[in-house]
């Protein structure tokens, strides 16, 4: 059973940002696999066969990866874990949520390994963080315009 990234992966990347929007919000948006494309321009296809839960799979691609997911833990509203094989490369993905103030402090942590990862850490590394950081900034600009409804 899997309950966090491997911190012993060859690497690893923790991101964080504050969303000027309710935690309930930015869940919603985040946890909407099926939607992710709409938002995030890197995701070409995402699909969950319904609400995220302990052990389910959901699909996504990603710069010409396909990438299925297992969700390994969730706390609702506050936690997710989900992971997966792609291309040879092993990823385990956390994201945590935490009311600050009306507002939400986003932390995301991903661990890679794998052999394409230990062939060629530096570029894995510089990879994965922009891959975050552009999704932390999709999340934020989205969450942030999005009608008080979502």
């Amino acid at each position: 059973m899997i309950t966090t990234i491997d911190t012993a992966a060859p690497v690893v990347v923790r991101l964080e940002t504050v969303i000027d929007a309710p935690p309930s919000r930015v869940w919603d948006l985040h946890t909407d696999v099926n939607a992710w494309p709409s938002w995030q321009a890197d995701i070409t296809a995402a699909s969950a066969d319904g609400p995220l839960a302990e052990g389910s799979v959901f699909h996504w691609s990603t710069f010409g990866m396909d990438i299925p997911s297992t969700v390994h833990a969730l706390d609702p509203g506050r936690r997710i874990l989900w992971g997966g094989p792609a291309h040879g490369i092993t990823g385990v993905h956390e994201w945590v949520f935490t009311e600050q103030d009306g507002r939400t402090l986003v932390r995301t942590a991903e661990s890679w390994d794998g052999e394409p990862i230990r062939a060629d850490r530096d570029a894995m590394r510089a990879a994965l963080e922009g891959s975050l950081t552009a999704w932390l900034a999709h999340l934020k600009q989205t969450a942030e315009s999005a009608s008080p409804s979502l």
